[in-house]
């Protein structure tokens, strides 16, 4: 077997240990005489799966007691609507940073649902730069503050959040467990799992008792998160192989260290990488402000685009794959999350020298 080095922005790279595993249990999982995909989800064995991962989430994290861990269908895109349907009550607005696609495409579904207001938006600066949290106007009677912690295609991310008794929800998507987050400022933490914490097919959401307390009983059942919360995210069949495959990538990374080694891994991949470019900082430029920078999603342009597309396909040639940058804004990106090994990190630092070298 031969495995590249995948820098796509997810699905991604999961833990080859984990994989590995999942592979030894799929046909026969713990001598039940089947796989945990036809076991019933009702069964004792998944029972125990399912309420180990949220536990697993819960200590990694530090969740305070008042907080409620819920697996979703749907993945994140699902809670751009559930949020508003949830917690923003008639004649109240809620207020938003628009920093990327994903901040656009949560702010679009809040409008259709009830009054928004923006307070930052980063098209002026295209997106590629964030401002300081303390600058951010939020309006006290707000329903909530809506952020987006890392904007994958973008690559920037929020290295603090503000101070503010208005409730912060955030999607963590794509620097979920990379990173402590100071819970207590957050009214809602939420991400699909297809960057961080398994495949792609199920939503993590985080959310505090007081919010819980808004959910309206006129919503459909499977869109109120007090459906949810009470039946520890068995009210319908949850999703179970990415729940399942979520414990399995919590129980490694709790094995390596949980999110403080993730943190200083994270920082290693990604000196790495912008320090390749700061190197070759005639050939490589990151349209990022330094403080700005992700650490997850890491975005560079070559002074062609005849040389971009040349050094994605040597890349895939040298066993590194989903480099390209995003069809919407081109270029290069490298996806280095948690499951990335620093040594693909360091591959892929060694060939952007050598691809300078030779072309530059």
């Amino acid at each position: 077997m031969s495995r590249i080095f995948n820098f796509s922005a997810g699905p991604c790279t999961l833990p080859l240990p984990v994989i590995e595993e999942a592979a030894a249990e799929f046909v026969d999982y713990k001598d039940n005489g089947m796989s945990i995909i036809e076991m019933s989800h009702r069964s004792k064995p998944y029972d125990e799966v399912h309420h180990e991962a949220m536990t697993l989430i819960s200590e990694l994290l530090e969740i305070p007691d008042n907080y409620k861990v819920m697996f979703l269908g749907g993945g994140a895109t699902m809670q751009f609507a559930m949020i508003p349907m949830n917690f923003l009550p008639a004649g109240q607005s809620c207020d938003f940073t628009v920093t990327g696609t994903w901040g656009k495409k949560a702010y679009a579904d809040a409008a259709k649902v009830g009054d928004t207001r923006v307070i930052f938006d980063g098209k002026d600066v295209n997106y590629l730069d964030l401002p300081d949290p303390s600058s951010l106007e939020v309006d006290p009677n707000a329903a909530y503050l809506h952020m987006t912690s890392n904007e994958t295609i973008g690559g920037i991310q929020w290295k603090k959040f503000p101070d503010t008794d208005v409730p912060i929800i955030c999607d963590i998507s794509s620097d979920f467990m990379s990173r402590k987050m100071p819970i207590d400022k957050f009214g809602m933490l939420y991400a699909g799992a297809q960057k961080n914490a398994g495949p792609a097919g199920v939503a993590i959401a985080i959310v505090r008792d007081d919010l819980m307390e808004r959910c309206p009983d006129t919503l459909p059942a499977y869109l109120n998160y007090s459906t949810h919360a009470p039946k520890d995210s068995m009210y319908n069949t949850p999703p179970v192989f990415p729940i399942y495959m979520v414990g399995k990538t919590m129980k490694w990374l709790k094995s390596i260290g949980g999110v403080d080694a993730a943190t200083d891994l994270a920082n290693q991949r990604a000196g790495l990488i912008y320090g390749a470019m700061e190197k070759d900082s005639g050939f490589y430029k990151c349209p990022v402000p330094e403080a700005a920078r992700s650490n997850m999603n890491i975005v560079f342009r070559l002074p062609t685009e005849d040389l971009e597309k040349r050094f994605i396909a040597e890349a895939l040639e040298a066993g590194m794959s989903g480099l390209k940058g995003h069809r919407s804004v081109g270029g290069c990106r490298a996806s280095v999350y948690n499951s990335m090994p620093v040594a693909g990190a360091q591959a892929l630092a060694d060939f952007m020298g050598d691809f300078a070298t030779k072309n530059g």
